[in-house]
């Protein structure tokens, strides 16, 4: 008798199992990368086109048509990625200490700029506003100017 265990085959391990042909199609396409999958999906539209569009369907279902290469490159350029990678203590106390007074510094002066736009906003609408009671009085005077000018023409 061998030494092997002997396991059902609902117990065994995953990797110990026989994988179906889906599996191991997907596994060796995955090893290729992304361009395996789209030459596969092309070829499938050439030859058996429902084919090409199980394989487009299951592309995206599965996320394989937007991962890895195109995701890396749109989170390396994020606003949180670089937030994250500036909160990262660098093992220099001196220099995480001017980073961290840096940071509060650029922040109120963010707060103070914001500020000041607010004010400007005000100051923007209180002078439109201002102009718009200007012209609505005018114009209130100016029907009466109106009614005389047309007297006189008649």
């Amino acid at each position: 008798m061998s030494d092997a265990t002997v396991y059902p085959t609902h117990e065994m391990p995953r990797s110990a199992r026989a994988k179906g042909w889906f599996s191991k199609t997907e596994a060796w396409l995955d090893e290729r990368g992304k361009g395996a999958w789209i030459a596969a999906m092309v070829l499938g539209f050439i030859f058996v086109w429902p084919v090409g569009l199980a394989l487009l369907a299951y592309m995206i279902w599965s996320k394989r048509m937007f991962s890895r290469n195109c995701s890396h490159r749109s989170h390396a350029h994020s606003p949180r990625h670089a937030f994250k990678a500036a909160m990262k203590p660098s093992g220099n106390s001196a220099f995480d200490a001017y980073k961290a007074e840096t940071l509060q510094r650029l922040e109120d002066e963010q707060d103070n700029f914001e500020a000041f736009l607010a004010r400007l906003r005000e100051a923007k609408d209180k002078a439109e506003f201002d102009q718009f009671m200007d012209d609505r009085a005018k114009k209130a005077s100016d029907p009466e100017d109106e009614e005389e000018a047309t007297r006189e023409d008649a």
